[in-house]
């Protein structure tokens, strides 16, 4: 046994296992709420993982060690119990505070509770959060092991299916899935709410599969030393009992999301034979909740690639049209190079994530480059979006790149709990807008702006020109955070001054929230982003003819609308804003937002897309939407009259 002493192992997770029951049972009782039926058949695995992995409140913020995911989030009691018992913070704390407004320990876990490595909301993404971890390891060859708990119901979850492919074509053999197998969830049995085979299809995507009991702790200890033996990932499928360890709750679904009353919990108290301080528990919540004051936060520090730096100077300059997506696709291959330049022999801290589009959203090159680096998902954008997320906080640059609809649309949840976790992630899609044309309405991707827009900790870029996108990648790649960059999918001529001169030259450099100045003017000011730019140069340069003269901006941070800029905007009466956007969500919407924000008085008109659009050749289904330049330009004239 991989413990030092099994049977002293044993014997202490014997008496921990009636205290941690008891504090599942306090601190849902005195928040009135919580999930102590699946904490407490699923304790006895946490207990047992705990001290058997190599991860505790010494090490935690040490590369070099084990890492345990909690898929099924709601047994937080569980969690907070077990990580207390093991040095991560005082036990009474956790239950005095446990859902309290200001406290660390919420309902669900989280990133910012010591001890918890990455927190989950929705079923159903742990599996792929934990392949993140493992396939870290494995990279950078690093000898751990991942744990990922879930529940039996969550198995009717699509991605995990995702999630189980990748684990064994990636030969994640340091991966170890535990299933809390209690055969209850919300509304009843299982099997009843929705039938499934969690063993075959386990062992049809090539898991190896140890069924055990749950509750013994020696079945537990030998599952967990057979899957390190194992060369494939592993299942243990625990089963056991919910609400195990008090009679009258044993079997019993509706405590799945129960709390007891005061005086059921005193004669469970009795029966795990453990003391009733549960007025002393009340006046420390009370205490907190008066102080208002949080435990300190001990989460692992968010690294930066420093190295990066090695390749920002080494800028691309294009004098021809051509798409954004190849000006991001050769920008990555010039990161590539440069890093395996740097790193020789060793790991390079980088990772680009696919969905059977390399060749579409321009990532083959850096596969030539660091074939070991890139990671080919196929059709699966749930788990892809996840697992990139995990990855990007263990130090790796992580990129993943997708269509439009796929990469935000189709996966906006993922990249929503990416955020919350406070990952460092860099989402690259392509064929957004109008631009994708042919493939029409179900790929038109619309709304992109006002997706992420949501999210509070992602920066939203929309380049304008294959120059600006060459500096908006190097730009990303050394900034810590989450960030969007979008762009469409076909040739783009490059930006130019009045004079001919590149715009976007050897001396730019992108910063973020900084607008562009194209052109000056007087009569107004048109605000624009992403692939509509070329139409509205060709715009201003109609007007021009007809003796009116508008400002014309880059607005390449929509979600950052800069004030300066608004200002300069506003003071010649009259501001339009121009994409191939949902005009109801877009840069449109934010700039009309901080107009009145900040007070300025002008009049506004928004051209974006009002509607689901056609399939065509890119240029006429922009006509149809009224979104060319002749037609841009035809409505200013008319919206400029006196």
């Amino acid at each position: 046994m991989k413990a030092k002493n099994y049977m002293m192992a044993v014997n202490k997770l014997k008496d921990q296992s009636s205290v941690a029951r008891a504090a599942i049972l306090k601190a849902t009782t005195i928040a009135g709420s919580g999930h102590p039926g699946g904490s407490m058949s699923s304790i006895d695995m946490l207990l047992a993982l705990y001290e058997y992995a190599n991860i505790g409140h010494q090490n935690f913020n040490q590369e070099v060690r084990d890492r345990i995911i909690i898929s099924n989030g709601h047994i937080s009691p569980g969690v907070y119990s077990a990580l207390a018992l093991n040095g991560f913070f005082d036990m009474n704390d956790f239950i005095s505070q446990f859902r309290l407004a200001g406290s660390i320990f919420e309902g669900h876990v989280e990133r910012d509770t010591p001890g918890v490595e990455w927190g989950s909301g929705n079923l159903g993404q742990g599996l792929s959060a934990g392949c993140g971890f493992a396939l870290s390891s494995k990279l950078k060859s690093i000898d751990n092991r991942v744990y990922v708990l879930m529940g039996d119901g969550e198995q009717q979850k699509g991605q995990l299916s995702e999630a189980r492919r990748f684990a064994v074509k990636y030969g994640l053999n340091n991966l170890t899935a535990l299933i809390d197998y209690n055969r209850l969830q919300i509304g009843g049995d299982i099997g009843e709410i929705m039938p499934q085979n969690i063993v075959a299809n386990y062992e049809s995507d090539g898991w190896k599969v140890i069924e055990i009991d749950g509750h013994s702790y020696k079945e537990i200890y030998a599952a967990l030393d057979q899957a390190e033996k194992n060369d494939a990932p592993t299942l243990i499928l625990a089963h056991t009992v919910m609400g195990k360890g008090v009679a009258f709750m044993e079997n019993k679904e509706q405590y799945h999301g129960a709390a007891l009353k005061e005086e059921q919990l005193s004669k469970a108290l009795e029966e795990l034979n453990q003391p009733n301080d549960f007025k002393h528990l009340k006046e420390m919540r009370a205490d907190f909740f008066k102080a208002h004051q949080p435990l300190e936060c001990v989460m692992p520090p968010h690294k930066i690639i420093n190295e990066l730096s090695i390749d920002i100077d080494n800028i691309r300059k294009y004098d021809d049209p051509i798409d954004n997506r190849s000006a991001w696709g050769n920008a990555l291959t010039d990161i590539a190079n440069g890093m395996k330049e740097h790193y020789k022999d060793t790991f390079c801290p980088v990772a680009v994530f696919d969905c059977d589009l390399q060749g579409s959203v321009k990532t083959k090159d850096f596969e030539k480059v660091l074939p070991n680096n890139f990671i080919q998902c196929g059709i699966s954008e749930h788990h892809t979006a996840t697992i990139a997320g995990s990855i990007s906080i263990e130090n790796v640059l992580t990129f993943f790149a997708d269509f439009g609809v796929f990469g935000i649309d189709e996966t906006y949840n993922q990249h929503r709990l990416n955020d919350i976790n406070m990952t460092n992630l860099k989402l690259i899609v392509t064929h957004v807008g109008l631009d994708v044309g042919e493939d029409g309405k179900t790929h038109q991707c619309l709304d992109y702006v006002g997706m992420m827009r949501n999210l509070f900790h992602f920066k939203v870029i929309v380049p304008v020109c294959p120059n600006q996108t060459d500096r908006v990648i190097r730009y990303v790649a050394q900034h810590k955070g989450n960030f969007l960059v979008a762009m469409g999918r076909s040739k783009v001529p490059v930006i130019r001054k009045d004079n001919g001169e590149l715009f976007y030259d050897e001396n730019y450099r992108f910063e973020y929230g900084k607008p562009d100045k194209l052109r000056d003017g007087k009569d107004g000011a048109l605000l624009m982003m992403g692939s509509v730019a070329a139409k509205a140069i060709e715009a201003t340069e109609i007007l021009k003819q007809q003796q009116k003269s508008l400002q014309l901006w880059a607005v390449s941070s929509p979600t950052a609308v800069n004030p300066e800029m608004l200002r300069e905007a506003a003071a010649t009466g009259t501001i339009f804003t121009y994409e191939d956007h949902n005009v109801n969500t877009g840069l449109g919407s934010i700039v009309a937002e901080k107009l009145v924000e900040q007070g300025l008085h002008c009049k506004l008109h928004r051209f974006g897309v009002a509607n689901y659009c056609l399939s065509g050749k890119s240029s006429d289904v922009y006509t149809h939407a009224g979104l060319d330049a002749t037609t841009v330009s035809k409505k200013i004239t008319e919206l400029l009259k006196p």
